[in-house]
């Protein structure tokens, strides 16, 4: 590693994470061509481009792909050291969650519990799209990731996806919408319905299944947000297709009312890792108590 100036190494990393090289200059208050100059220093190292030029956008090359896997274990291994030394010198341990903007909260806070309210454990909540928090676990700014859609098989990334429940999607709504029992064809063919988008999962069971039914629902309103949903629901919007736990404390109290299961359609949820040298002590109770508690019996 003698031969290698990791400074060089450090800047490119900075620039193919943020995709532009003028807002990486700016966040590390450098001038454009001083960054420049250190990529061409770190290409000419190593004897490749990293970066190719397509109209204004930069674009890694496949010796830049490579550069960067390498990149990302190297810094990733030094936050990882400086967080582990961190957490070893203060009583309080801090746990940094990522979940999709569009899960729910409810299955968040259920996943959370055990540590909520321990006055010796910092709880670190982000949201975001897929992209941007298994980005956030590749570097390390993240222990785990909650999510509805678990990321694709990829042989460069070593996630880890550990499967924690499987809930039931129901019919539900308020109880005076829901006055005169219905059969389950009539209740969604008489009714607005508030969907899922058509990338959900949920709302592919739910189209195959009105299908196989032999009605067309009259949507009341496609979303992209497990709380929207439950918003709308509480209005009287419609009848919405979700599992039960996003309403749960509203189904407790009789604001709302499950009409039915619909046969087979389920939603699943899983946490999402990757594979670290000193994964966090606190993710590892989490993880099993969820997982024994949705266990089959």
């Amino acid at each position: 590693m003698s031969d290698l100036n990791l400074n060089h190494l450090r800047y490119f990393w900075e620039v193919a994470h943020d995709g532009n090289l003028t807002r990486t200059a700016s966040r590390l208050n450098l001038s454009q061509s001083a960054v420049s100059v250190q990529i061409r220093k770190l290409e000419d190292r190593l004897g490749h481009a990293v970066f190719e030029r397509r109209g204004r956008q930069l674009h890694l090359t496949e010796a830049g792909r490579i550069t960067l896997d390498y990149a990302d274990t190297i810094f990733g291994a030094g936050q990882e050291m400086l967080a582990t030394l961190k957490q070893m010198g203060s009583p309080r341990q801090v746990l940094r969650v990522g979940a999709l903007a569009t899960l729910s909260r409810n299955f968040q806070i259920e996943f959370l519990r055990p540590l909520l309210g321990k006055p010796d454990v910092e709880l670190v909540l982000r949201s975001g799209t897929s992209v941007e928090l298994l980005q956030g676990l590749e570097t390390l700014s993240l222990d785990v990731v909650l999510t509805n859609r678990a990321p694709a098989p990829d042989a460069m990334t070593a996630f880890n996806v550990h499967p924690l429940s499987e809930q039931p999607v129901s019919v539900i709504g308020t109880p005076a919408r829901l006055g005169a029992p219905l059969s389950l064809p009539d209740l969604l063919q008489s009714n607005p319905i508030i969907v899922p988008t058509k990338d959900s999962p949920v709302r592919v069971g739910f189209d195959t299944l009105c299908a196989k039914l032999g009605i067309t629902p009259m949507l009341a309103a496609e979303v992209d947000d497990m709380a929207m949903m439950r918003l709308l629901v509480r209005e009287d919007v419609g009848l919405a297709v979700l599992p039960p736990i996003v309403v749960k404390n509203e189904l407790a109290s009789g604001m709302l009312k499950e009409v039915d299961h619909l046969a087979g359609l389920t939603e699943s949820f899983q946490a999402v890792t990757i594979s670290r040298k000193f994964p966090n002590p606190l993710l590892a109770p989490l993880l099993r108590r969820l997982q024994e508690a949705n266990r089959p019996t």
